[in-house]
């Protein structure tokens, strides 16, 4: 036991040293600690960081992408085509209720108001053609289109297609942006599209979303319906605008939206390029769209609840249109057109629209107390209206 102890007294000051020595070379090198075959920490912890969380929120990686991070680049390719358009217009107001408009035979019955609005719309050539809707440049008496770089000029009306809610128009500007077209034919539901327009008049706006359906009809918005459904964002002053492919290609013009009264959201509607492309070409060649017409006016049936059945009843006719001279009467229902059932009175004037002048259908029918029926309608090309 004595020799424990001299031994350990004798040990005691060279162990104190060695401690010492060692806590001050960890003191001088911490790295001392770490595992040797640890990687060396990185000089920039942050963006190391960063990679690990995003590797970890995504999933497995295939190829060097992780999708989109920016449409940036499809945007800069369009939005200098679409254009913002003002529109003026003056209105007759009533001022005094027409029953007592004889007792203030001193007093102005009606006063004049000038009325303004704002829509969009898309350049398409070096021509300065400016595809835009219908419904907004109706009526109007002065037509202002301003371009994104600032430019404006007042626009010539090329010609409309109320049938498709498509209107061209037309400046004089040069050096003009020009909208890439793309096939809304190859447009596949999931789809991202963009929409860029006046929105609210707050000035050219993006939204984004996807093609929710292609296809859509029987809305009640033209009498020819081919619409594109998106959930990207179309809000009032949209109407003409642009809804361009991620790649910044124009695939259809925004028309519509469903009343935000009755609680829908994520529910819009664009015309389709190829309807586009073919309408501009139609009215800068001819100035107008010729279409098919036979000069009846039509009403849909209903059942006794008030539901919509399959089928028309003509209501009349134009003075001097082929429908007149065929034999048919007001009353009479027609069930199928060259051979198709009608769906509803826009069902017919929409086929009968695409039809070319000249042709002869055939519309079966029901004329009440008197049985079935067939008979030759003549299609004629549609009178100008004044």
């Amino acid at each position: 036991m004595q020799r424990l102890i001299r031994l350990v007294r004798y040990l005691s000051p060279w162990i104190a040293l060695g401690l010492g020595g060692a806590i001050l070379a960890l003191y001088l090198r911490p790295s001392l600690l770490l595992p040797r075959n640890r990687p060396a920490p990185s000089t920039s912890a942050g963006p190391a960081l960063t990679q690990a969380v995003t590797a970890s929120a995504l999933g497995p990686v295939s190829g060097s992408s992780v999708g989109v991070a920016s449409y940036a680049d499809a945007i800069a390719r369009a939005a200098p085509a679409v254009v913002n358009i003002s529109t003026r217009k003056v209105v007759l107001e009533r001022q005094l209720p027409e029953q007592m408009a004889p007792w203030f035979p001193d007093w102005p019955e009606f006063r004049r108001r000038e009325e303004s609005s704002r829509g969009s719309g898309v350049i398409l050539d070096a021509e300065g053609h400016i595809a835009t809707n219908y419904h907004v440049i109706k009526g109007v008496e002065e037509i202002v289109v301003q371009l994104r770089d600032g430019r404006s000029a007042k626009a010539k009306l090329v010609g409309t297609d109320p049938d498709t809610d498509l209107a061209i128009l037309q400046i004089g500007l040069g050096k003009l942006p020009i909208m890439p077209l793309g096939r809304s034919d190859q447009l596949r539901v999931g789809d991202v599209v963009l929409a860029i327009g006046n929105s609210l008049g707050l000035g050219q706006t993006v939204t984004q979303g996807i093609c929710s359906a292609t296809g859509r009809s029987q809305l009640g918005l033209a009498m020819l319906e081919n619409f594109i459904q998106t959930d990207a964002a179309i809000n009032p002053g949209n109407s003409g605008g642009a809804l361009v492919t991620a790649t910044g290609e124009l695939i259809g013009i925004n028309t519509a939206i469903l009343s935000h009264e009755q609680g829908v959201e994520g529910i819009g509607f664009a015309i389709p390029v190829n309807l586009v492309r073919g309408v501009a070409q139609e009215i800068e060649s001819k100035g107008r769209v010729v279409r098919g017409w036979t000069g009846m006016g039509l009403n849909d049936l209903n059942d006794d609840s008030g539901n919509p059945m399959a089928g028309v009843q003509i209501a009349g006719f134009y003075r001097g249109s082929p429908a007149a001279e065929t034999g048919l009467r007001p009353g009479d229902i027609l069930t199928e057109l060259n051979g198709t059932r009608i769906v509803s009175r826009q069902d017919f004037f929409g086929r009968i629209a695409r039809m070319h002048p000249g042709v002869t259908s055939t519309v079966q029918g029901v004329r009440p107390g008197a049985g079935r029926f067939e008979l030759k309608l003549p299609v004629i090309a549609r009178p100008i209206e004044r």
